[in-house]
């Protein structure tokens, strides 16, 4: 067991490290946003689940609430800073190859609109 919480520790550091290398490269904003959200949280999730497998049974399940709150925050976080940014898009460059529904919808409901 003591094997399996040092490969969890071990893996989950390093994909933390694969995603501040991805914030780091990546050129516009949406894509740091999803280094940073996206594969931080596995990677902190990973080291989690190691340190846990090291903790008696209490302990291990404060750790894995800790993990739960991460994950449940980190992905909305992510969301509102994505929409600020959209929402202020000369403050950030950003390139978005696809059809871009919200600003459709800003559009619509016209300036000044909270939305």
């Amino acid at each position: 067991m003591e094997t399996m919480g040092e490969v969890l520790l071990v893996t989950g550091a390093a994909w933390s490290v694969l995603a501040a290398v991805g914030v780091n490269r990546f050129g516009d904003i949406y894509a740091r946003m999803h280094a940073a959200t996206k594969s931080t949280t596995l990677g902190v999730l990973l080291v989690l689940a190691g340190v846990a497998l090291h903790l008696e049974p209490m302990q291990a399940a404060k750790t894995m609430l800790a993990g739960a709150l991460l994950f449940l925050t980190a992905p909305i976080g992510a969301h509102l800073v994505g929409r600020s940014v959209h929402r202020n898009v000369g403050s950030a460059p950003m390139r978005i190859d696809s059809v871009d529904e919200l600003r459709d919808v800003a559009e619509a409901e016209g300036p000044g609109h909270p939305g």
